[in-house]
């Protein structure tokens, strides 16, 4: 018997390592990952119980100190520029590398090489789209026209590549180990990448859905729901502002034709709902310590690791610190000893499509007036882990490449469609961030500005001058007047853009008499302004809060900024919830659980904080009223665009009989009431069930923030149901997976005061304590001080190391 048992045990231990040492589909073998000396288990330590007093760092110019303070923010001391950003590189590498490369991966179209064909479709998309054809040349337009700049995109590469170098099998990245592969080197074009990537997730446009709703609806009504400028616009730029210049002539042509069937094609991906940012600058006149105060908070996908890296960075010329993006140099959202500035998304419409009429099935040439254009191909090689590679032939003309066709998300119809993006020219952002990062007053902020093309940013600005300022900034298309808010016909010369918008006659005021600049992803401008802005994605809640707020307040501190970007008053339900209650009168009276609901609602005081009731009953009745409003746009199988909510509530309060209310082919005749009664007994049922299911319905219980993992199965490596308010369409604008990324607030003056904090922690690695430390902070609205740091100043060291 013991032989048995011994031969059974034997066999079962051989079957074991045959099966770890295998793939499983997409999962790497195991045994690799479980080897206690190299595996996983080498990942469980905290960065301050591996400290090293020196490291050795080659072709640096001088001794390179960096100063770890006790939440493992680095301070990095260097001679120079060059040397600055070689540590740059090299310290995020040691605590971003895998986030870094998997970014980078991403924009490239390279994910199937990690996670196999269920990533193919994503990697053609991206390819076809040219991220990685307009990376390239933005390398070709800095190597010409700024070898300073290079230089030290070159530094900051070699600096990354030198710790992947050191980097030993133990240390490597748990990902890594996990999804089975290794970092390849950086390099300055990875750096210029990783900023197309950042362009292409806060970039979108819905010229495919415009022009099928205008197909649809006709232009009367296509305007009736969707005007360009609603009645009520706040701007960025304040009304009334005087431009001061002569604009440019834009000739609209005196016959416009549209393509006019109505398109199945699946759209880009777009912009995530709940992507947008606050930022905004007061004046010492507003403050109670008579110096200028700038905040800013970008909201994004809430992901682990941050997208954000903390960092003060310090030549003998300049002291810099705030927000970094791994994988790009410098500061992006952040202050130095002179200035303060920050970022938001300005949602224009830089993206354009046009038909494209081959002269035959080669593709070789399309139409253009009355000739013949060349077109060129290029060969996307995919690489596919566990399969072969996958060749895809993009078409590229003049005006961009060929998105659409025949053998990619056509829905089997005969369509081609080139995508015209100011991505796919020459640019140099990367040279904004370093010179923002050394400017001294508004001069040098204004200069610095100049090289940005894309995405297009509300850049705000305070200095210790006194100057507060506001910029909308992107290379901007020339325009008549509804040009490529629909598909285009790409065989007409007429349908071009007509060259750009000149940097000095993009939106801006500098020390406006409100005493306040903000912006927060609203209209830029009133309609004074005079060339044609577009997009579909303007804000109308946040802004107006913000705008409302920081008129009335007086004798401002730190403590008034931090509170306002954590403000979790909901305007839109200000606005819509009353005439939801009047219109709901007496008909649910009988039903208990229905009179508590709307008792909630009429008690609330209209703030979302964490433990309130009311904004998960409004959230829900608003949502299924909305739904049931559009119902018959919703159905179509072409893909359209729904009104905004602010435009739906217009639409309730000024004419709730509208005959766009009526549903077609019912028995009555709908109104506004209609829906809002029908929408309230949907969120009757809906909160029932989840009452019965899942208890309390509290807004933080309902909602479930989550910090995700960029890898989302890696589900124990995100944190999940954070105990904050807050919303779409508010200050505090943190929904389900989305929220403020960064918060800052900078007091200006001859001491500088600083604050910041993240949803996330300065390690990449889950294993360590400084992973997701500063979520609770960050769900509580505090901060942390970020004060510059002085090379010799000792309080508050976790550690500190030697490049040489």
């Amino acid at each position: 018997m013991k032989l048995v048992g011994f031969l059974i045990t034997l066999a079962l231990t051989i079957v074991l390592v045959i099966a770890v040492s295998r793939p499983f589909g997409a999962i790497p073998p195991l045994a690799p990952l479980l080897d206690p000396y190299h595996g996983f288990w080498q990942n469980c330590y905290s960065e301050d119980e591996m400290v090293e007093d020196e490291l050795g760092l080659h072709h640096l110019n001088s001794e390179v100190k960096v100063v770890y303070d006790e939440n493992l923010i680095p301070h990095v001391f260097a001679g120079n520029q060059e040397d600055l950003y070689r540590a740059q590189g090299y310290i995020t590498a040691k605590h971003r590398l895998w986030q870094m490369e998997f970014q980078t991966m991403a924009a490239a179209g390279r994910i199937s090489e990690i996670v196999g064909p269920i990533a193919l479709d994503l990697d053609r998309m991206t390819r076809r789209k040219g991220l990685a054809f307009g990376a390239e040349k933005g390398m070709e337009f800095i190597k010409t026209d700024d070898p300073e700049s290079y230089k030290l995109l070159e530094a900051y590469a070699d600096g990354v590549n030198q710790y992947i170098d050191q980097l030993s099998e133990a240390r490597l990245p748990v990902e890594y180990k996990i999804l089975g592969y290794r970092p390849e080197h950086w390099s300055a074009y990875k750096s210029i990448l990783l900023l197309k990537y950042m362009t292409d997730m806060l970039v979108g446009d819905r010229d495919l859905e415009y022009s099928n709703l205008r197909k649809i609806l006709g232009d009367v009504m296509l305007h009736k729901l969707y005007p360009e400028y609603p009645e009520g616009v706040d701007p960025i730029i304040e009304p009334g502002h005087k431009w001061g210049f002569k604009a440019m002539t834009v000739n609209r042509p005196d016959s416009i034709s549209y393509p006019d069937d109505l398109l199945l094609i699946d759209p880009l991906p777009q912009p995530e709902e709940g992507t947008g940012s606050n930022n905004w600058a007061v004046s010492g006149s507003k403050t109670k310590n008579g110096h200028p105060i700038l905040a800013n908070d970008p909201h994004l996908s809430l992901n682990l690791p941050s997208l954000w890296y903390s960092m003060q960075l310090t030549t003998p010329d300049h002291s810099v610190k705030g927000a970094t993006l791994p994988g790009a140099l410098g500061v992006i959202s952040g202050f130095n000893e002179d200035i303060a500035w920050g970022v938001t998304n300005a949602t224009r419409d830089t993206r354009d499509w046009y038909k494209i009429t081959f002269q035959d099935e080669t593709r070789k040439a399309y139409r253009y007036g009355d000739k013949w254009r060349q077109t060129s191909f290029r060969i996307e090689e995919i690489k596919v882990k566990g399969e072969a590679v996958f060749l895809d032939t993009v078409v590229y003309t003049h005006y961009g490449p060929v998105v659409y066709d025949q053998s990619f998300n056509s829905m089997r119809q005969d369509v081609n469609f080139a995508l015209k993006w100011n991505v796919h020219e020459g640019s140099n952002e990367q040279k904004t961030f370093l010179e923002l990062n050394t400017a001294k007053n508004f001069q040098d902020y204004n200069s610095a500005l100049d090289n940005f093309t894309a995405p297009a940013q509300n850049f705000v600005f305070a200095s210790n001058s006194g100057d507060i300022a506001m910029r909308i900034q992107g290379k901007f298309p020339l325009k008549w007047k509804g040009q490529g808010k629909f598909f285009m016909d790409g065989a007409d010369p007429k349908m071009e853009w007509q060259g750009y918008v000149p940097n000095e006659q993009n939106p801006s005021t500098l020390n406006p008499s409100r005493g306040f600049v903000s912006s927060a992803n609203q209209h830029p401008t009133d309609s004074t302004y005079p060339y044609y802005v577009f997009d579909h994605s303007y804000e109308f809640y946040r802004n107006r809060r913000l705008n409302s707020r920081l008129q009335e307040m007086k004798a401002i501190t730190v403590e008034d900024m931090q509170a306002l970007q954590f403000d979790d008053y909901y305007l839109h339900a200000a606005e819509a919830l009353p005439m939801m209650i009047d219109m709901l009168g007496d008909e649910f009276d009988s039903d208990s659980d229905a009179k508590r609901y709307v008792t909630l609602l009429k008690e609330w005081d209209l703030y979302a904080d964490p433990n309130q009731k009311a904004p998960t009953l409004f959230y829900l009745w608003w949502r299924k009223t909305y739904n049931h409003i559009w119902t018959e746009l919703s159905v179509y199988k072409s893909q359209v665009v729904l009104p905004s909510y602010y435009q739906t509530v217009k639409l309730i309060k000024n004419d709730p009989t509208d005959t766009l209310f009526d549903i077609k082919n019912t028995p009555t005749i709908e109104s506004a009431e209609t829906h809002v009664k029908e929408g309230f007994r949907n969120m009757l049922a809906e909160i029932k069930k989840w009452e019965a299911e899942e208890g309390d319905f509290s807004w933080a219980d309902y909602k479930r923030t989550s910090i995700q993992h960029l890898v989302p199965q890696f589900k124990s490596f995100s944190v999940g149901n954070v105990y904050t308010g807050g919303g779409s369409g508010i200050l505090n604008a943190t929904s389900a997976r989305h929220g403020a990324s960064w918060r800052m607030v900078v007091e200006l003056g001859a001491e500088i005061n600083a604050f910041g904090i993240y949803p996330g922690g300065q390690s990449g690695n889950p294993g360590s304590k400084y992973y997701s430390n500063f979520v609770e902070k960050w769900a509580n609205g505090e901060y942390l001080d970020f004060k510059l740091r002085t090379p010799g100043q000792e309080e508050g060291i976790l550690f500190q190391t030697i490049l040489k």
